[in-house]
């Protein structure tokens, strides 16, 4: 990719943002960003297919760096290790693109339309995930809930991450992990506990 493709790309990825949060991500014309990033409306649309692709525009290249980690992730990981291995193989493009993730997760949550996309986006990260645990003989109800638990414990490490400059995303991916962990750790005496209980009825059944 030419250099000054990349130049331009960056500039109206930060031009975007500066006016959505700004002025709300509704108010905001492809004009007006291309106006503020020093280009005509025609090369935004060289790079972008609207406002919106500026937000998501990672979202395919994310989903194929898991799930491709998740297949080649060795056989004697756990499922969960296996979603933590992927988390941390996306680190590289989340790391370069550091200073656009935080704004980033501040016009969606701003903004209800993209706060719908974004959910079905992750959707649709989960329904990849966990066919591509399936497919490493994880029964399919689980590998659905070990997903959704493995990204909201990625969740939880990102926005750590992104106010603890400190740490590197790796460092808060291991610990968010660990916790969970611990706290299924801590619920197995009391599940056990619960499961050995018998009922009267029972006991006279």
């Amino acid at each position: 990719m030419p250099r000054n493709y990349e130049v331009v790309h960056h500039r109206l990825q930060e031009a975007a943002l500066e006016l959505f949060l700004e002025f709300g991500y509704d108010q905001v014309t492809t004009t007006e960003i291309a106006t503020r990033a020093g280009v005509t409306q025609r090369t935004f649309f060289r790079h972008f297919a609207d406002k919106r692709d500026i937000l998501f525009e990672r979202e395919e290249t994310l989903c194929a760096v898991l799930t491709a980690a998740v297949a080649s992730a060795p056989p004697h990981l756990t499922p969960v290790h296996v979603l933590l291995n992927a988390f941390q193989s996306a680190e590289p493009m989340l790391e370069a693109h550091r200073a656009f993730v935080e704004p980033r997760y501040a016009v969606i949550a701003a903004t209800p339309a993209l706060s719908e996309r974004e959910l079905t986006k992750v959707a649709t990260l989960t329904a990849l995930l966990a066919a591509a645990l399936e497919q490493r003989a994880v029964e399919p109800g689980l590998a659905t809930l070990i997903v959704q638990t493995s990204l909201a414990a990625m969740n939880h490490a990102t926005k750590r991450w992104l106010t603890d400059r400190s740490c590197r995303l790796s460092v808060h991916l291991d610990r968010s992990f660990a916790l969970l962990s611990q706290l299924f750790a801590d619920s197995q005496p009391q599940e056990a506990e619960r499961a050995n209980q018998v009922t009267p009825t029972a006991r006279n059944g």
